[in-house]
């Protein structure tokens, strides 16, 4: 759909988790001392994701107009973007590639994370000024969230969190739902007299990255065998949700479009790798997870 206030306020995003009433809890700017949002300070987070394309310019100008990312440097034709000097999104070119296929192992979304409520308020401002297509707005207790697609067909998810201290815990498991999003509330939190958009802010981090999988019983093993995951929400047997440090997820794998899924085509387009920063790796390493997906690891914590 494309933004006015009337369509965006009917948007709810279509992810099939369970409908819980939201509570009256204020989105505030989720951040440490630091300004990273809490997503960047635990001990394993998510530093970059890479995209094969099958048309470079054209996707990375969208990431640019749409999402709000800057181009940080070039290396032939791939293209590295991200906010305020972080590199957060590397995109490769592939002219030969096929296209993604949603029914096979691969990207679900890419989650950008802004640092705060106001910052949400002012993208969705940006986006029914600029008649940006989306895919629908949620309210998932733990944070706010808007959902796209980008030209290719790689997920996008822009969203704010809500203060990780008033997340509700049940047996190591956290309370989220999909409810209508109050659009007009979030828009009401960007001040008067704002200068609005400028494109995504400084301490703007991939927060997390959903995948399709082909089962996230096997996905909930390998991450928690490869990264000591911690699984923190199910959708019964369709999705899992794991993370480190007590986030809300860093990354999610689910069968929604995928069930029993095999190995990844490496000749289609979509996503080409997972980066994930560990204070716990003394090096550099990469491996792939049951699907043939590329997931990074880098030493050290963001900053």
């Amino acid at each position: 759909m494309n933004l006015t206030r009337r369509s965006f306020a009917g948007a709810v995003c279509a992810l099939p988790l369970t409908m819980v009433k939201s509570r009256a809890q204020p989105v505030g700017t989720e951040m440490n001392m630091s300004g990273l949002p809490f997503a960047a300070t635990t001990p394993i987070s998510v530093s970059r994701v890479g995209l094969r394309a099958c048309d470079a310019e054209a996707l990375a100008a969208y990431y640019r107009t749409t999402v709000g990312l800057q181009e940080l440097s070039r290396d032939g034709e791939t293209i590295t973007l991200g906010a305020a000097g972080r590199p957060l999104l590397v995109i490769e070119s592939d002219k030969a590639a096929k296209p993604d296929d949603p029914r096979s192992a691969g990207l679900f979304h890419t989650a950008f994370l802004l640092p705060s409520r106001a910052d949400l308020g002012r993208w969705i401002n940006h986006a029914i000024a600029d008649k940006i297509r989306i895919d629908g707005a949620s309210d998932h207790i733990v944070s706010e969230a808007l959902y796209l697609t980008d030209p290719e067909g790689n997920g996008i998810e822009i969203y704010a969190d809500r203060p990780h201290e008033g997340w509700k815990w049940h047996d190591g498991q956290v309370e989220m739902a999909t409810a209508r999003m109050d659009v007009e509330g979030v828009i009401g939190s960007v001040p008067a007299g704002d200068a609005g958009w400028q494109g995504a802010p400084e301490n703007t981090v991939v927060g997390h990255v959903h995948l399709r999988v082909g089962d996230p019983a096997q996905a909930e093993n390998w991450w928690q065998k490869e990264f000591g995951f911690d699984t923190v929400a199910h959708y019964g047997d369709k999705a899992v949700f794991m993370s480190s440090g007590g986030y809300h997820h860093h990354i999610a794998g689910n069968i929604w479009q995928s069930p029993g899924a095999g190995r990844r085509d490496p000749g289609r387009s979509g996503l080409s790798w997972v980066e994930m920063r560990s204070a716990e790796a003394s090096a550099a390493a990469s491996r792939e997870d049951p699907w043939g997906t590329v997931i990074r690891t880098v030493p050290g914590k963001a900053a």
